[in-house]
């Protein structure tokens, strides 16, 4: 029997859309539909290949396969009913070709059981903005689930083994035609793992794993920041019945620093200053996470807010070469507490004062009058 194209049926070229397809299927089945044309045959075969030829291309799955094999994409028994568990093999063959190996949750023939990986565990660290600097060697204490020593993480009761699922055969998966699709599941019997235990181990009651409390030695290397996460891996939750362990991910947190503020490798160190060093100039120190002591020469008439920059003497990079840079930022302390001498060299400086001295504020109330004025 010759077939028909589906494209050609619908009267649409292959590269239509689904909006093109809907609208030419409605116009055809009008034109074919059997209550418009009774005791006609062929109008009747007609209209069924149209309704089969939509029913195939407005599903993107089935469009593909019968884009790339054509009518034999649906043949070998891919359109019968039924509920029925069908070997490795087959129609789903067809769709792996389109859609690759993980079509339908897996891959091919011949996969293996599946095998539960432990879940990953997330620890939150602080430290110091001193460890950061230089690392530490910290020795952390965790609450796990461990591989059973007991029965050595299968389950089983020692002296015992696992036994092949009989549902899956030891896949772990189970196939059912569902119409045109072959549907994959976890097999309910052994849910997955392929195998079952007759005669469970009496400390992990069949499970290969027990809770326990491990300590374990981690490196933190100089550089780390804030939100740093160091992964270790094996040290997560153990895995079912001799599966892997999970990964273990610290995330650092750092503590307050009462004299630095950090961002990225850049230190910054508020300095208050005196009124007459600011205007004098001079010199201060700031001691570094380096354990140096690092001298900042202050000039004469120095602003609040000003930065002054050491290169080099920040935070080191992280697992890099270098470090970044020691910031000073500097802030004049107007003087609270005055003597009379003290009151009176400052009033004798105020009335010496020509405007020079602050161009800034002259300025500012310079513009004041002019606006006031017009």
């Amino acid at each position: 029997m010759t077939e028909v194209d589906f494209y050609e049926l619908l009267q649409v070229d292959r590269g239509a859309d689904g909006a093109t397809l809907k609208s030419a299927y409605r116009k055809l089945a009008m034109e074919y539909h059997p209550d418009r044309n009774p005791g006609d045959t062929e109008c009747e075969a007609k209209f069924k290949s149209i309704n089969e030829a939509y029913e195939c291309l407005k599903d993107p799955q089935k469009r593909a396969a019968y884009d790339r094999f054509g009518h034999s994409a649906f043949q070998n028994g891919g359109g019968g009913g039924g509920h029925q568990q069908q070997g490795f093999g087959g129609f789903s063959d067809i769709f792996e070709n389109i859609f690759g190996e993980d079509f339908m949750g897996g891959g091919g023939r011949g996969r293996g059981r599946d095998v539960r990986r432990g879940a990953d565990l997330r620890y939150d660290y602080e430290i110091t903005l001193e460890d950061a600097f230089h690392g530490k060697n910290a020795e952390l204490t965790l609450d796990v689930t461990a591989s059973c020593e007991t029965c050595d993480g299968s389950g089983a009761k020692p002296g015992t083994s696992a036994q092949t699922c009989g549902t899956c055969q030891g896949h772990g998966k189970v196939r059912a035609q569902q119409g045109l699709f072959l549907v994959e599941r976890t097999c309910p019997n052994c849910h997955g793992l392929g195998q079952v235990i007759a005669d469970p181990c009496e400390d992990c009651r069949g499970e290969g794993r027990v809770d326990t409390t491990k300590t374990i030695d981690v490196k933190v290397p100089p550089g780390v920041d804030d939100g740093t996460r160091i992964r270790v891996s094996g040290e997560g939750e153990a895995g079912a019945r001799g599966g892997p362990a999970g990964d273990l991910y610290i995330f650092v947190h750092l503590s307050r620093h009462e004299l630095f503020q950090r961002e990225g490798t850049t230190l910054f160190a508020r300095c208050p200053i005196s009124f007459t060093t600011a205007a004098l100039g001079g010199t201060i120190e700031v001691p570094g996470l380096d354990g140096e002591v690092h001298g900042f020469q202050i000039p004469a008439g120095m602003q609040s807010g000003k930065q002054l920059r050491k290169r080099g003497a920040g935070m080191p990079v992280l697992q890099g070469r270098g470090y970044g840079d020691l910031v000073a930022q500097f802030d004049v302390e107007t003087p609270s507490k005055l003597s009379a001498r003290q009151k009176e060299l400052l009033q004798e400086f105020r009335e010496t004062e020509t405007g020079e001295e602050s161009p800034e504020s002259a300025g500012f109330f310079d513009k004041l009058k002019t606006m006031f004025s017009e």
